[in-house]
């Protein structure tokens, strides 16, 4: 993994280009707007300085770090040949799928996605080599939450599935392989506990903070759900619960507090208010 692209410099995709930085590749970060890319390069040095400030890099590896992430504006400005492009771009299918099919023409010896519940064999229609196709499904923040979940498509080879857990281990992550099934493993699990959170404050079950620090101290989550729904997005996890009410039935589908809260605008650390208030 010497050459990285990565398709969307938001969140998830910063964080990407960040750890394969991080760990020596040379990364092509691609985000067409200019606003957008300055913040994702900005978060990205002060992300390698906190690092260095915590002995996780030296000083010359914490300098090289936003050295190594190549900012552009366009897919087609991706170098060709790459070991691996990730694409990251908001969970909207159609979306990527017109991202996937451009990447694909870029010629990477692996293509992947960062996908937390979409099927990895319907964003495969259209693409020349499924084999060579897979998800890669990382956890924000990227640069410290540990696991990297690797879905694996009906068409995806095992030298594929390989290549992604050898992927994982240079960045730090610890992998799981799961079948390309709705919402996988993790957002399968995350989406049922967030849901059944939110109806607890929507009946006023408790506060946001005492459901949150409930799950901390009694089960030992490292975070609890409100709070971890507030970091991943009220609007990303709207849009899984409704693909995986499709999917697996009412148990999936979201209360009316979540649909309310993201039709305000309130879409948690990102707007600076969710079930939390940001700074």
């Amino acid at each position: 993994m010497k050459q990285v692209g990565v398709i969307g410099g938001g969140t998830m995709g910063l964080g990407v280009a960040y750890v394969f930085a991080a760990a020596g590749s040379e990364v092509a970060l691609v985000e067409p707007d200019a606003t957008q890319a300055a913040r994702a390069a900005e978060t990205i040095a002060r992300q390698a300085k906190r690092a260095e400030e915590k002995g996780k890099l030296d000083a010359a590896d914490a300098a090289a770090v936003p050295e190594r992430v190549r900012l552009l504006g366009a897919v087609n400005e991706l170098p060709s040949g790459l070991d691996l492009i990730v694409e990251a771009v908001p969970e909207r299918i159609d979306l990527k799928r017109v991202v996937l099919a451009e990447a694909q023409r870029r010629d990477p010896a692996m293509l992947a996605s960062n996908t937390s519940g979409l099927s990895i064999d319907s964003l495969a229609e259209g693409l020349d080599r499924p084999a060579d196709f897979l998800g890669m499904h990382f956890f924000n923040p990227v640069w410290s939450m540990p696991l990297l979940e690797i879905v694996r498509g009906s068409a995806t080879s095992e030298r594929s599935v390989d290549a992604a857990r050898a992927a994982g281990e240079l960045i730090g992550k610890q992998t799981i392989v799961v079948r390309d099934v709705p919402g996988f493993a993790t957002s399968r699990l995350g989406i049922a506990i967030g849901l059944e959170a939110i109806r607890m404050l929507e009946e006023g079950v408790a506060s946001a903070a005492d459901i949150d620090r409930a799950m901390e101290l009694g089960y030992r989550h490292p975070m609890g759900p409100l709070r971890l729904t507030d970091l991943v997005g009220l609007d990303v996890r709207l849009d899984i619960a409704r693909h995986l009410a499709e999917s697996h039935g009412p148990r999936f589908e979201p209360p009316q507090l979540l649909i309310d809260t993201v039709a305000a605008g309130e879409t948690g650390k990102k707007s600076g208010k969710g079930f939390y208030t940001w700074d």
